[in-house]
């Protein structure tokens, strides 16, 4: 009996599958008799305990017939071969959300990640590696699993872990919350698609800083929402420009993405009295309001909120690791109880496992640890960038710095956008991912600039990789 192993797991449930298969495509036929678990094993070089435990297992199933003292024999099972159907048969009607799903996103990686031919890659995104956050990891995913109520975990998030977030954005922050007002998410995503189910109708608008984090268009369109830019300059956003009606406004105050404005005291006050006289929400994405590199920086927003029209945001994807899925919602009052059931209806919780490890790691003050060390790193990567930039690249880009996070962004002098393309065509070709501004906008930026991440290389690549931009601005004509 010819039987095709697929090598995929273990050779008992090869065995199971092959022998589907022959059934199922009427290559058996129903009443034909199995061969003899013995002759089947030496036929297939495996132990005859196994063919037994297929046997028992497609009995158990329907797929066979025991009869005692005669063998297997193949049960009726409508066995005929499968008529033969063309793919575009076999695509089922989608909803509205899917199809709108379909068109807003990239595909299921960041652009750019996938990119593993190029020797340097400034994608922003890329982690800040710590080789020694790993074993601290596993301890202290080892340690939580000695104590994890294997229970559905509390949909809010664990309490423990909400009180160290409280403890944490006090004291680092500025920002006033208790556990009550936590909810646990996988990360900023899961946020913003809560926001859109909880706050929004189809139609509705949604404003969005301009330019803009292209994963909260994409969540807000999807969910059939209107995005409408404003525009932001050397401040961040400006708030005169701000629509007449809105249901919700997502910012980055306290580091626009990806300009690097700061957000001063007076702009913020009328951003809330924008959202406090129209009704709106507010959500305040603090990305990574982790790390800054000199002068005081302003309080969240949040912190000014008297009137509970502000969410706040965090997640420690850029904090930790991004494989770590977790992220919290600050909520006013009168949002609670609604995102608590939406979070609950999604999933049932975040995984209590990684809460329990990361609560401990907070309160054992391992994670502000990690992010002194993380900063000094980050700190290294951005001096050696900007002094790169300074003695290669030149005038040829004027660079924004607002002593924070993990990028610059360098505006071309010298270049209109299809000069842009050019270049960044060219420096992939010699090894070196860039990556224009233009998609974070929702206009075409008045001018072509570059959006350079410097936490996924170590200095001496981000030395080399400034050395080759410079080559590509005077290959491409864009540098004298």
């Amino acid at each position: 009996m010819y039987l095709d192993l697929d090598g995929q797991g273990a050779r008992y449930a090869q065995l199971i599958r092959a022998l589907k298969g022959a059934i199922l495509d009427g290559r058996v036929a129903a009443g034909a008799r199995l061969p003899a678990s013995r002759s089947l094993a030496r036929e297939l070089d495996m132990s005859r305990n196994t063919v037994l435990a297929a046997y028992e297992q497609l009995q158990a199933e329907g797929f066979l017939l025991g009869r005692v003292g005669s063998g297997s024999f193949v049960a009726n099972v409508g066995n005929a071969a499968p008529v033969k159907r063309t793919p575009n048969a076999l695509v089922a009607p989608l909803s509205g959300f899917a199809r709108r799903a379909a068109s807003n996103t990239d595909g299921r990686r960041i652009p750019g990640h996938q990119h593993d031919d190029l020797r340097y890659n400034l994608q922003y995104g890329l982690p800040l590696a710590n080789p020694l956050l790993g074993s601290v990891w596993r301890r202290e995913v080892s340690r939580a699993a000695e104590h994890v109520d294997f229970d559905y975990p509390d949909a809010q998030g664990l309490l423990a872990l909400r009180e160290q977030i409280c403890d944490y954005l006090a004291r680092r922050r500025g920002v006033p919350a208790a556990p009550e007002d936590v909810l646990i998410v996988s990360g900023t995503q899961q946020a913003f698609a809560l926001a859109a189910r909880v706050l929004l109708e189809p139609g509705d608008t949604v404003v969005l800083e301009d330019p803009h984090y292209r994963g909260a268009r994409q969540v807000f369109a999807t969910h059939g929402a209107h995005a409408r830019g404003c525009r932001v300059d050397a401040e961040g956003l400006v708030p005169a420009a701000l629509p007449n009606s809105a249901r919700l406004a997502v910012v980055t105050p306290s580091h626009q993405f990806p300009t690097g404005a700061l957000l001063p005291l007076g702009r913020r006050v009328e951003l809330l009295d924008w959202a406090v006289e129209r009704r709106a929400w507010l959500i305040e994405d603090d990305y990574d309001g982790e790390f800054r590199y000199g002068g005081r920086p302003l309080a969240a927003l949040k912190s000014l909120d008297r009137d509970g029209r502000v969410i706040y945001i965090g997640s420690f994807s850029k904090a930790l690791f991004p494989a770590l899925r977790l992220g919290y919602m600050v909520l006013p009052a009168a949002l609670r109880e609604a995102f608590f059931a939406a979070k609950w209806l999604e999933d049932r919780g975040c995984n209590a496992l990684e809460q329990g490890a990361l609560a401990h790691f907070m309160a054992d003050g391992g994670f502000e640890r990690h992010l002194r060390r993380a900063a000094v790193a980050l700190r290294a990567r951005r001096t050696a960038m900007l002094n790169g930039l300074r003695r290669h690249a030149g005038d040829a880009v004027e660079v924004v710095d607002s002593n924070a996070g993990m990028h610059l962004t360098a505006w071309l002098t010298r270049a209109n956008h299809g000069d842009c393309e050019r270049l960044v065509a060219h420096a992939r070709e010699r090894g070196l991912g860039l990556y224009t501004i233009a998609p974070y906008c929702l206009k075409v930026p008045p001018r072509p600039g570059l959006v350079l991440g410097y936490a996924g290389l170590p200095t001496a690549d981000i030395d080399a990789a400034m050395k080759l931009l410079g080559k590509c601005l005077q290959e491409t004509g864009l540098r004298g």
